[in-house]
Parts: structure tokens; sequence; C-alpha cells
């Protein structure tokens, strides 16, 4: 028997639980489904949420998903030369994933909701300005119907395929993802984040170990999704030779593909809208993005809702979804991005220079709301006057 509902949610990340949260707040009737068989699983991500997000996305932090406060950051040169940087509070936390959209999931059901895991769609199609989906539900086919469908299934999203808009990302676009969680690990203080570059330790990209609690921590690495030595091997071979993690014990294995770029200027159609992963939306710098989904998934949300009330789902209607994301998101996203440009053109070398010539108290400077653009690019030059081709890269990729 068919079902029909006012809006389906196909993948229950963090962009689609804040769809299906929103929605179910407007009193719309909301379906969601997800092929796998548990929230949360697999985390493709540090587990990381700065302040910022918490305040701007509305959430206060649980300690029973927001598991470690993070009050510094250590970052390291190719020759292991650091700077850090210190807060006297916490500015955010490394959150423990599953249970943080579990949380999100209870909350949505609890507004009413219908979330089902295990429910795989296999086929989509357009009737009578409505969407019919068929889902292999725990082996059973079952149909359901909505005016509107929202894909957040991912980087792969088949949804979106399924009713005619074309998401793939180019190889340039993409990074390789894989993390550990390790634990009986030492040397790494559970109140800071440490990050590694390089392009011996990850060429286009980083290192990472995020602490989530004493001795234990997300380990993990982003590369560029077109280099020849696997993902893999870059972090087994920098964990072998940090005695402090080789001698830890691995009690979860993560892997993925992250878009890092490709962003789409059109993330929707008739009776569709595209958000999270599977629209690109992820910081093309660092590669986060459960604050970023879930703020697209609320934007989202406000205009289909707007789209519910005067029943209208043509992709003229929704392209609303389009303008305001960009308005609010995008457009700093597409800056970022020529932040990462040009830190796939920096040298080993140039690292080094960075890491020993800039201070603490330059970073503190260059990042405060308070001093101006001119005043930030005045100071910074002056921490490249010794090396003008760098000087001249930079220029090229932040103007």
């Amino acid at each position: 028997m068919e079902s029909k509902f006012g809006v389906i949610v196909v993948g229950l990340g963090p962009a689609g639980l804040a769809v299906c949260n929103k929605l179910s707040e407007k009193g719309i009737k909301v379906l969601g489904l997800d092929r796998k068989q548990e929230i949360g699983t697999p985390k493709r991500c540090a587990e990381g949420l700065g302040n910022s997000w918490f305040k701007r996305l509305g959430l206060t932090p649980n300690p029973e998903w927001a598991v470690q406060k993070i009050e510094g950051a250590s970052l390291f040169a190719p020759s292991m030369e650091s700077i850090s940087l210190k807060s006297k509070g916490p500015q955010g936390y490394v959150l423990e994933r599953k249970m943080f959209e579990k949380h999100l999931a209870i909350e949505a059901a609890s507004k009413g909701a219908v979330l089902k895991m295990k429910s795989d769609v296999i086929r989509a199609e357009r009737k009578n300005n409505s969407v019919t989906l068929a889902v292999n539900e725990m082996g059973e086919e079952k149909t359901y119907s909505a005016p509107l469908v929202v894909a957040a299934d991912g980087i792969d999203s088949r949804i979106a395929r399924f009713l005619g808009l074309e998401t793939s990302n180019k190889l340039i676009d993409v990074d390789s993802g894989y993390q550990y969680e390790m634990t009986n690990i030492d040397g790494y203080p559970a109140e800071n984040i440490n990050l590694f570059f390089g392009n011996n330790v990850a060429p286009r990209g980083y290192v990472w170990i995020f602490p989530k609690r004493k001795n234990t921590a997300n380990v993990g690495i982003g590369i560029g999704g077109a280099e020849k030595k696997t993902a893999k091997e870059y972090l087994d071979k920098f964990i072998a030779s940090h005695p402090g993690l080789a001698k830890g014990s691995v009690v979860e294995v993560n892997a993925g593909i992250i878009p890092v770029g490709g962003f789409l200027e059109n993330m929707v159609k008739d009776n569709l809208v595209v958000v999270g992963d599977a629209a690109h939306q992820v910081d093309p710098v660092h590669g986060g993005g459960i604050g970023i989904a879930m703020e697209a998934g609320y934007i989202a949300a406000n205009v289909i809702a707007e789209a519910v009330k005067k029943g209208d789902y043509s992709e003229k209607f929704l392209s609303q979804y389009n303008k305001k994301w960009y308005l609010e998101r995008g457009d700093s996203l597409k800056k970022r991005l020529r932040v990462r440009l040009l830190l796939e053109k920096l040298s080993d070398e140039d690292f080094e220079y960075l890491v020993k010539s800039v201070t603490v108290e330059d970073v503190l400077k260059i990042s405060s709301a308070d001093m101006d653009k001119k005043t930030k690019l005045v100071l910074f030059g002056k921490k490249l006057v010794q090396r003008p081709g760098l000087a001249k890269l930079m220029l090229k990729y932040l103007k």
C-alpha cells in the first residue's frame, strides 16, 4: 500500500535530520528514510564543532554527545616545528557523533516525524506533481509518496539522479579521508586539537588528532582524491613515526570521500531539494561539514514550508533556496575555496617559513574582528617579505 506524506527526506545525517526537525516543528507530516541500519554511522569526520556553530544552530552542548571541550590548537610544520593557540575557555567540542545524531533523531520523532532505518530507495518516479518512492524496507518493498523529496543521501546521491539533478563531482574537488579512533595513546592533551601539514605528511591536506577523552582520539587524514597512494597508507606511515600513537589500539575505523569544492549552482528540481554532502556543502579548506549541513537543512526547510503552504513545488519556486543558501553561506565558501587552492601550491619550505615566522600573537591579531582588512594585510605582508614567491602566490589566491 502507498503511504502519503507532506515531505520525504532521504538520508538521516545532520542535514536530513535538520530538515526533519524544522519541518516537523511547522506541523508538516515528514517521513525520514535511511538505507543504513543505525543513525550516526559510519562517521566520516573528526567530529569537531566550534562554538559559533552551537550558537548559530541553537544547540546547547550536552555531555551525552559533546564529550570533549576544545580549548586550543597546535599546528605542526613538516619538521614538527609548531605554534599553539590557547583560549581561556572552550572554543568548541569534539562530539560523539552517533549520540549527537540520535539526539537529533529523537527530537524530530518527538515533534511528529516518522523515521525508518534500513530503508533503501530503489526507484523514484514523478506522477501528477508528486514523487513516488519504491523502498526496500528491511527486505520488504513498500511505496511512499509526497509532493516533495529532500535528497540528503550523501556525496553519491542516488535520489538526485533518480529525479534528474546531476550532482557528480570532479576528482579535483574531492578528498579521500581515512580515520582511526584510537585509545591508549599519549602525548596529546585532551583539550587540544593537533593539525600536521606537509606534502609528505598529507598532500593537499593534513593529519588531525581530535581528542575525545583522555588518551583517546580521532586520528585521521584527508588528502587529494587524485593521489596515487591511499589515505590509509599515508596515515599508517604517520602513526608509525609517532611513538605516542604507534602504541595505541584502534577501536573504530572510518573512511570516505569528502567533497571540497564543486558547489552546485542549482540544488533544486521540480519536487526536489538537495542538501548536505549531496549538494557538496562542505568547507573546502578543512573538510568540516556538520554545522554547514545543518544550516543548509534549516534554510531548505524554511523554503520547503513556504512551498507546502502555497502548494507550489516547481523548480522556479524552490530556487529561492539557492539564493538564500549562497547569500547565507555559499558565497563565503567560494572564497574559502581560494584558500584551498593556495594550500595546494605551498611547498614544505613554505609551511616551515609560515610556522616559524607567524607568532601566536600575529594569528590572534590577524583573526581579530576589530582589525580592518588593510591592517591585517600589512601585518601579514611583513611576514612574507623574505619569501616574495610565497607572497605572490598568496596574492593570487587571496586577493
